[in-house]
Parts: structure tokens; C-alpha cells; sequence
């Protein structure tokens, strides 16, 4: 089989799903195994947020291209995964993605978004697809300020998400996300991927580096978290790099 066989088939499950916690709707997709169909397995997931950015060659700056990447991962024997990926909200994505007060964009709305997936998503998910809806097999990544709302998601929900990616987080908006992870306190084990590059803002990676050093303390005193941190030195702020790192992540996340 080539490896355009083993790429995930991608499935629309809204144009506009319903988010009355926001009172929203958003377009939500799933990519599933290639062999889906044919078996009757199930699987862990991974939910995604900007979905406009994830599988769109068309996407105004560039995209992950993850159906691309999963499709080499299956062709290697990893192809057991379940990719929701939860489009952004264009204007209103800073504001859904931000759990705390800023000055400058409010009293954000991420903590309504996340209660929308806990409460209706993920239970949706798990009732219309074939899924392992246990805590070490439910994940959540993003990049910049979805890996913000990632992070925030699975240290305030430590008993639904096992597994988080966490591609550039925008730590600059808010120096509370450093508490938080401080007083993280996993109820199981943990896995936090992280990836940060070297020339996004000037801020950009020293804050990721103070992100690792309280996890590394944290992990030292015994507490349940297993923690890697991938840095490109010349790495930007862009589609290009994530792309690049999200094999490795999934990998790291989901088969080791």
C-alpha cells in the first residue's frame, strides 16, 4: 500500500455544531484511521483546536497538514488514533482561547469553551465513534494560543485529559498559567509535549523554559507527569514548524 492508502479518512461531523456555551456553532471534523471500516477497534483521541490550520493546503498561512503526517505514522504500524479537530472562531478566537483576564481582550470566554467540550463534545465523540474514552487515552493540543487553552484545559481538568500537545503557548497572556502549574496535581499519569522555537518572540522561549524547569521540579518531588520538551532553535511562529513537530508529538504521546 502506498502511504496515500494509510492517510486517515476525514469525516465532517458538523459544519455548524452547536456550542451553546458560547452561543456558537463551529464546523468540527474527524479523521479517522484508514481502516476504520474494516475493524472493530477502538481508539484513543486527540482533540485539536484551530481546525482551519490542521489538513487545509489552502489555509492562509500554511497548515499542518496532518492527514499527511498520519498517514506516514500508519504506514509504520501507528495508525490506531482519532483526530477531532475543532475549528477557531476567527475574530473571536483570542477571546474563546483565553481562560483569564486580560487587559486588553477582556474577561476571556476559554473556560465556557472548554466546559462546551467536556460537557457535550466529548461525550458526543464517545458516543457516535469507537473510542477509548479513558483518561490515558484522551488528549488535547494546540498551537499558540490553542496550546494555551490546551495546557489550561488539562491542568484544570486533571482526570480528563491524560495527554496534552503543546505547541508555542502564548504564556505571555497571562503569568497565572505558571500557578496553575504549580499547584498541577495529576491524579494518574500525565504526558505533556511541549515544543517551543527559538525565534518567535522575544519572551517566547525563555517562558517555555521557565514552564519546564517548574514541571522538571514538580516530576523531581514524585508527582505522576512524564515531560518532553522539543526546542528548534530556529524555529518561528509558524504552521510550518508545528507541522513538523506533530508526528514526533503523536508518537511520543500516543505509542511509547
Amino acid at each position: 500500500m502506498t502511504v496515500t492508502e494509510f492517510e486517515p479518512i476525514i469525516k465532517v461531523i458538523e459544519e455548524a455544531y452547536e456550542i451553546p456555551h458560547l452561543n456558537a456553532t463551529r464546523k468540527i471534523s474527524a479523521l479517522l484511521p484508514h481502516d476504520y471500516y474494516q475493524s472493530d477497534k477502538r481508539y484513543p483521541v486527540l482533540y485539536l483546536q484551530d481546525g482551519q490550520n490542521l489538513f487545509n493546503p489552502y489555509a492562509p498561512f500554511g497548515d499542518w497538514a496532518i492527514d499527511k503526517s498520519l498517514g506516514k505514522l500508519a504506514q509504520q504500524g501507528m495508525s490506531d488514533i482519532i483526530i477531532i479537530a475543532i475549528d477557531h472562531g476567527e475574530q473571536e478566537r483570542i477571546s474563546e482561547y483565553l481562560p483569564y483576564y486580560h487587559p486588553r481582550f477582556g474577561e476571556g470566554k476559554g473556560n465556557f469553551y472548554i466546559q462546551f467540550m467536556i460537557e457535550k463534545l466529548i461525550p458526543y465523540i464517545n458516543n457516535n465513534y469507537r473510542t477509548l474514552p479513558d483518561f490515558h487515552n484522551t488528549g488535547i493540543g494546540g498551537s499558540s494560543m490553542g496550546a494555551l487553552i490546551s495546557l489550561h484545559a488539562g491542568l484544570s481538568n486533571p482526570g480528563v485529559f491524560g495527554k496534552m500537545m503543546v505547541f508555542s503557548p502564548s504564556l505571555w497572556i497571562s503569568k497565572k498559567i505558571f500557578k496553575n502549574i504549580k499547584s498541577f496535581k495529576p491524579l494518574e499519569k500525565s504526558k505533556i509535549y511541549m515544543y517551543s522555537g527559538g525565534q518567535e518572540s522575544a519572551e517566547h522561549l525563555p517562558n517555555a523554559r521557565k514552564l519546564e524547569k517548574i514541571i522538571n521540579k514538580k516530576m523531581g518531588k514524585g508527582h505522576n507527569i512524564e515531560f518532553h520538551f522539543s526546542v528548534n532553535e530556529h524555529g518561528n511562529h509558524s504552521e510550518m514548524h508545528w507541522r513538523e513537530e506533530f508526528p514526533k508529538a503523536v508518537e511520543w504521546l500516543f505509542f511509547k
